[in-house]
């Protein structure tokens, strides 16, 4: 695993923003792809010097961070970033399915070229990404990560096209532990071929205009994490709790 200030050394501070949201959004991009691991230390004097800031901001980012559950701050002792709780990706993927469900309904009800030739564009980058699979079928940290980027891309365009873009600001927020389910689940041999699989199935159902159909190929997308819970938990004993 990466030491925490080689990781810290790659943070570019903007100098056109307040310091505080940038750290948070660092960090908590750190914690969701699991490069920071649960138990990891997160010490305030560690991260101002790594961030090269004061201990403000970063006191500012580890609360907001507590706010969302990936971290437990012990007064006068330490931050720790969290186990996995599956109470709140459950939650989190109840709520992600329920806005879904209505928006791929909704736009294979009334199908827009538009937003199909961007839904094709994000599908498209993930399938170039296979490319880079290895003979197993699986790909490097680095493509998993563009990966994944592109995987949320896909499904922002799906918030977008119905002017919710808020809403998927608030799933986001909401979803930090289901998406650190996800990045312990995807790195399995023809997993992220899988997903591309369900992605054109959506793009399919939307552009044939079967409302039912997107609806069907969305549950059976989004439902893949969960159901290897038992798997994912005995493989990584150490990072999930609930």
């Amino acid at each position: 695993m990466t030491a925490l200030p080689e990781i810290l050394a790659r943070f570019k501070l903007d100098r056109t923003r307040h310091a505080a949201p940038q750290v948070f959004e660092h960090l908590r991009a750190l914690i969701v792809s699991m490069q920071l691991a649960p138990g990891t230390v997160l010490a305030r004097g560690e991260l101002a010097e790594g961030f090269g800031l004061s201990q403000t901001p970063i006191r500012d980012a580890l609360l907001k961070l507590g706010e969302e559950g990936l971290v437990q701050i012990f007064a006068q002792h330490a931050t720790v970033v969290s186990r996995i709780d599956l109470t709140a990706a459950r939650q989190a993927h109840f709520l992600r399915l329920a806005l879904e469900l209505e928006l791929v309904g909704a736009l294979a009800a009334d199908p827009d070229p538009a937003t199909l030739a961007r839904l094709q564009g994000a599908l498209g980058l993930q399938r170039a990404l296979l490319s880079r699979q290895d003979a197993r079928g699986l790909l490097d940290d680095a493509s998993y990560a563009e990966f994944i980027e592109a995987d949320r891309a896909f499904h922002q365009v799906l918030y977008a096209a119905r002017g919710m873009e808020a809403l998927w600001t608030q799933v986001r927020r909401q979803s930090g532990h289901i998406d650190r389910l996800r990045r312990l689940h995807l790195p399995e041999a023809g997993k992220a071929a899988s997903v591309v699989g369900q992605h054109q199935a959506i793009v399919d159902a939307i552009a044939q205009g079967q409302p039912e159909a997107a609806r069907a190929a969305l549950r059976l997308h989004l439902s893949g994490t969960l159901g290897q819970i038992d798997d994912i938990r005995q493989r990584h004993p150490d990072a999930v709790t609930g």
